[in-house]
């Protein structure tokens, strides 16, 4: 599991994060719509820009770049991209580059040529397990502390996180969880789904999006040694109660190889 899909999953759902992490008021999120965007010279996406609505033209662009290992092109990669998104969109505001990595040692410094531009504000620079620990965290920072957290403090940082969780409104209960839930199977990848439900107390989790989804897969991992000892399509459909015609796509494809 990447963890700048994480991240990006993170600030999709909880954009206040980038805020605060940003020293500024988390509510300034109510201002922005978090996407990915389409460079068409570089033929890829920029996956995590905050874009302004049109009603805050005060407002500047966030590029936003997750690092959780060494990178020598990351500052060189981040401003071009950006550069090449200005002048395919020509958008009238100002920008901002903001590069959050996993810890100090992962940086390898700003390019000289672009020295100036992080000495005038444009690039900002965040190492996550430098985040100050005041008790006064919120739920978004909680979860990017876990990531970073040594494994023997990480637990009951867990513990402690979704307890917190489970004190919000149900509204936002599920999907605060399913991003708990995400972090978890990152942090402690070692441990089955079944560990982590006794270790934490998870008894919701199954109900999140998250936890159908890699339950899904984890049934159609098993579909190859099914159909290798010869049950068939109807009788592995019926066992493992997935659709006959996503079992039928899964036998197909082994059946070409």
């Amino acid at each position: 599991m990447k963890t700048d899909t994480i991240f990006y999953t993170l600030l999709q759902n909880l954009p206040s994060v980038l805020f605060e992490l940003l020293e500024q008021p988390p509510n300034l999120a109510l201002r922005y719509n978090f996407s990915s965007v389409e460079v068409k010279e570089l033929a890829r996406r920029i996956d995590g820009v905050f874009l302004p609505k049109p009603e805050f033209p005060e407002s500047p662009i966030y590029f936003v770049e997750v690092q959780f290992q060494p990178d020598e092109d990351l500052y060189w990669r981040i401003i071009t991209e950006a550069a090449v998104y200005l002048n395919q969109y020509k958008p009238n505001r100002s920008c901002q580059g903001v590069v959050l990595w996993a810890k100090r040692s992962l940086d390898p410094g700003i390019p000289l040529a672009y020295q100036s531009l992080f000495d005038a504000g444009y690039i900002r620079i965040i190492y996550l397990d430098e985040l100050d620990e005041g008790s006064d965290s919120s739920i978004g920072l909680g979860i990017i502390k876990l990531v970073v957290a040594p494994e023997n403090e990480a637990v009951q940082q867990a513990r402690s996180l979704i307890a917190e969780v489970k004190q919000t409104d149900a509204a936002n209960r599920r999907n605060l969880l399913e991003l708990v839930e995400r972090m978890l199977v990152y942090k402690f990848s070692s441990y089955s789904r079944q560990e982590l439900e006794a270790m934490f107390g998870l008894s919701e989790w199954k109900q999140t999006r998250f936890y159908q989804e890699v339950k899904e897969e984890t049934k159609l991992e098993t579909l190859p040694r099914l159909l290798k000892i010869g049950l068939t399509i109807e009788q592995i459909a019926q066992a493992l109660d997935l659709d006959i015609e996503v079992v039928r796509q899964v036998a197909n494809k082994q059946n070409d190889k």
